[in-house]
C-alpha cells in the first residue's frame, strides 16, 4: 500500500489533464501490474509533463517497446 500511495502523490503533476489521466490510471490498472511495469511506469512519471502528455496523446511516439505497453493503457485511462 505504501508503495501505491507514493506513486498516487508522484501522479500529482503541473497539467491538470494529465493528472485526471493518471489519476483513471492509478484507480483501474496500477494494482494488476507486474514489477517490471511498475518499473515502466515510474520511468514514464520521470519524464517532463509536456513530454509524457505528448506520449499520452500520441503527438509523440516512444521506440522503446517496454514503455509503449504502459502507454497504451494511459491512454485507454
Amino acid at each position: 500500500m505504501k508503495e501505491f500511495e507514493r506513486a498516487r502523490w508522484r501522479c500529482r503533476r503541473g497539467l491538470l489533464e494529465l493528472d485526471i489521466v493518471l489519476q483513471r490510471f492509478m484507480d483501474q490498472y496500477y494494482r494488476q501490474l507486474d514489477q517490471h511495469e511498475l518499473e515502466q511506469f515510474e520511468r514514464l512519471l520521470s519524464l517532463p509533463d509536456n513530454d509524457l502528455w505528448d506520449l499520452i496523446t500520441a503527438r509523440q511516439v516512444t521506440t522503446d517497446d517496454k514503455l509503449q505497453q504502459i502507454v497504451e493503457l494511459l491512454q485507454k485511462s
